[in-house]
């Protein structure tokens, strides 16, 4: 018996190109990269989309889209075919607790409302706490020393109309503080 081999040559793994990336030739915003990145962990949390958390403050009755915040939905496993009857996990502020338990019902029909079904069926508390206007920074009022009010008032005495004088004067008090605040 004769075997004969293939006359070709085997093509090594070597001698392949790897494809070329592909390239997006546009820009994109912050908004739409991290967009991806948090769909993971939101879904981890049981939220399909961004759109409870992102819209918490038009979706929630007042006081409560200003003292709680979205956790996390729990499906119940009987409804796995099913995105109906979760239940819904908030984070509140501080004393506000026995206030939202009463509120439960109410929060839990706005948020029907605002998505069109039935998505939440039972609010419950979360135990993580939510602290409202964490982000924001308290302003403090700055008082200007008298040599400070002294140099802003000699720069700004020889102009003439009263409005623009005071309006200056303003405005070189608060720079005048700005500047101290730089140079510490």
């Amino acid at each position: 018996m004769l075997v004969t081999r293939p006359s070709a040559t085997p093509t090594l793994m070597a001698e392949k190109e790897p494809p070329e990336p592909k390239r997006r030739n546009k820009t994109l915003s912050v908004a739409d990269v991290l967009s991806g990145a948090l769909d993971p962990v939101l879904k981890k949390r049981g939220f399909a989309t961004k759109d409870i958390i992102t819209h918490w403050r038009v979706i929630a009755p007042a006081p409560y889209d200003q003292t709680t915040m979205p956790d996390k939905l729990v499906w119940p496993r009987s409804a796995a075919q099913s995105h109906e009857g979760a239940v819904l996990y908030l984070r509140c502020g501080p004393g506000q607790a026995l206030f939202v338990q009463h509120a439960a019902p109410e929060i839990a029909t706005a948020v029907n409302r605002y998505f069109g079904y039935l998505l939440v069926e039972e609010v419950r508390l979360s135990a993580e706490l939510f602290t409202p206007g964490s982000g924001a920074k308290a302003q403090k009022n700055r008082q200007p020393s008298q040599s400070e009010i002294a140099k802003v008032g000699a720069t700004v005495e020889k102009i003439e109309d009263t409005d623009l004088r005071e309006a200056l004067r303003a405005l070189g008090l608060a720079l005048s503080g700005r500047s101290e605040k730089k140079g510490r």
